[in-house]
């Protein structure tokens, strides 16, 4: 990807990456695993910084809140600490004002790792105190949490100074809580998501203030997160402040705690891309992640995306198609040894979510085509 990012470089200059949602630790029990060292060095790569939180500590956050804490300390300033509360395990407010007066800057929920909602009364002190302080909540927004864009809509009215950020594109609620967004200006979204189409529609629809760049790191690389958040964000039509915004601007400004800024209103869905052709790459590409996310080899999926980019030389679909295949290439020599990723995945599934998101942005210019050298 890191081509990807110098291209983007030349359309929108003065790119300053802060990856909203990453994690360090090495007790989750789903496998993954990251150090501070492993965190910072992937920021490097493009001179990026992230709010970093831990990971799931199935005995609880106090140890791990510290440990996140040091760790930022010592990363000269490309981290901002968040301390994870467990409503069930700890006093969330003694715990936040604890960590906060240690150095966090924001504060981390899991309701579907810890098996809570929003308005659990355990948390409403802590809110309060985030509204006081003007701080960032970041909250995890896939799958499986009953109510929560409802009750994220109750928090951001009754607290106005807390900023409320929905991970993963908002995903549980998006096909509605993106109407409901205009009026809730302190309600924010990331997007640390791997398909196009949910990232796309939250571009498309919620206003581009209140959106923030994000990977989910280690479970995404904060340098496919800044390429495939800023080719979205072009893709949609939105310009490059909006962009320069979204991929860090607005985030530093939450954390910081100034007022954030207007962007204006969201742009629509007329941009999004359905080419005829680019549409078989993007679904055999789709079926193959499926596949992958399965520990199925999709290895006749794949055969089927490389016969999919056989569109001809002088195709207009050309350009995007060699740079899909050269991906497939690099994962047929790809070794995950030492990757950190847990063995129930396919290997080099990355690659192929990367070709899916760029098939879906196939009107942002293109870095230039070398391909790797055998072997």
């Amino acid at each position: 990807m890191l081509p990807w990012f110098e291209r983007l470089g030349e359309t929108v200059p003065d790119l300053e990456p802060l990856d909203a949602h990453t994690h360090i630790g090495s007790n989750d029990p789903d496998g993954f695993s990251c150090s501070r060292e492993q965190l910072v060095g992937a920021l490097e790569r493009i001179d990026a910084r992230a709010f970093v939180f831990p990971m799931h500590e199935p005995d609880g956050y106090r140890a791990a809140n510290d440990m996140v804490i040091d760790e930022a300390a010592a990363s000269d300033g490309r981290l901002f600490p968040f301390c994870r509360l467990d409503p069930h395990s700890e006093d969330p407010l003694a715990e936040a004002e604890r960590a906060l007066g240690r150095g966090a800057r924001g504060i981390k929920l899991h309701p579907r790792a810890e098996r809570f909602a929003l308005d659990h009364p355990g948390l409403e002190r802590a809110l309060a105190l985030a509204d006081e302080r003007r701080l960032p909540v970041l909250v995890h927004a896939g799958r499986g949490i009953p109510a929560l864009g409802r009750h994220a809509l109750e928090v951001t009215a009754r607290h106005p100074g807390l900023r409320l950020i929905l991970a993963h594109a908002g995903i549980s609620d998006l096909s509605w809580i993106w109407r409901e967004a205009p009026e809730h200006p302190n309600l924010f979204f990331d997007t640390s998501w791997w398909a196009p189409a949910d990232v796309q529609a939250l571009i498309a629809l919620v206003p581009p203030g209140q959106i923030l760049m994000a990977s989910d790191a280690p479970y995404g690389s904060p340098t496919w997160a800044a390429v495939m958040t800023t080719r979205n964000a072009l893709q949609l039509g939105l310009g490059a402040d909006a962009a320069r915004a979204i991929a860090g601007g607005q985030a530093l400004r939450i954390v910081s705690g100034e007022e954030p800024l207007d962007l204006g209103a969201p742009p629509g869905g007329e941009r999004v891309a359905h080419d005829p052709l680019l549409e078989r790459v993007y679904s055999f590409l789709l079926s193959a992640i499926g596949q992958a996310f399965n520990g199925v080899e999709p290895t006749e999926t794949l055969a089927l995306v490389r016969l999919a980019c056989d569109v001809g030389d002088e195709a207009p679909q050309a350009p995007i198609c060699r740079w899909v295949v050269e991906l497939l290439d690099q994962r047929d020599s790809y070794s995950p040894d030492g990757d950190g990723r847990p063995p129930h995945l396919a290997p080099g599934l990355h690659f192929v979510v990367g070709a899916l998101g760029i098939v879906r942005t196939p009107d942002v210019p293109l870095p230039e085509f070398h391909a790797a050298a055998a072997g």
